[in-house]
């Protein structure tokens, strides 16, 4: 009967981890001390050091990480904004347009440029070639450019026009013809017409023509 109560007395004194917890105070809660002259001073101490910490302004404007790893001494963060700083200078963010004035075309600068003099000289000699979107865009401005140094005639702008266009024929007959073709228009002489991709790489190709 001595050994019944003695483990008995045993299982009760064992404790657990959810005793445990449940038996330490808070870490965000307030201290209460008995009010007594000699412990004034060490509760307000005390009262100080485990007060709840202050919560973070949550900010993506600032790009300054402030560390690397999540605090553990701040709850209800969900994400990463608490690790970035707020920047408010009164300026907008945004990219810069760093080295897309033209487009490249997948060439370097040599090639870019004689892949559009080739189809320049194309659609003059043709009046209608079949390429991909971005090239037939990239090719408009210096079709249009042509036929505007053909308008003005003079010597100088025909011998500029002799100088991107690979055909001495071509330029001449263009010269001789867009005075009468364009005389009375003012810019737009290409007309861009979207067809099916092209089979293999399903690339978006177009038709690009002269009005």
């Amino acid at each position: 009967m001595a050994l019944t109560m003695t483990t008995a007395s045993g299982l009760e004194s064992r404790w657990s981890m959810a005793s445990l917890k449940s038996a330490l105070p808070s870490p965000y809660v307030t201290a209460t001390l008995p009010l007594c002259s000699s412990s004034l001073q060490f509760q307000s101490r005390l009262s100080l050091s485990l007060r709840k910490p202050s919560q973070v302004i949550r900010s993506f404007t600032g790009l300054s990480p402030l560390s690397h790893f999540p605090s553990i001494n701040f709850v209800d963060h969900t994400s990463s904004e608490h690790r970035f700083t707020n920047v408010n200078n009164g300026f907008r963010i945004s990219a810069m347009r760093h080295g897309r004035r033209v487009p490249k075309l997948n060439r370097p600068p040599d090639q870019r440029r004689a892949l559009l003099r080739g189809l320049t000289t194309q659609l003059l000699k043709h009046g209608r070639i079949k390429t991909t979107r971005a090239r037939a865009s990239a090719m408009r401005k210096y079709v249009e450019k042509m036929i505007t140094l053909a308008k003005d005639g003079s010597l100088h702008k025909r011998r500029q026009a002799l100088g991107f266009v690979y055909e001495k024929q071509i330029v001449h007959a263009l010269f001789a013809e867009v005075p009468d073709r364009y005389g009375e228009r003012n810019g737009g002489y290409t007309r861009i017409i979207r067809t099916l991709p092209r089979r293999g790489d399903n690339a978006p190709m177009a038709y690009i023509e002269l009005v």
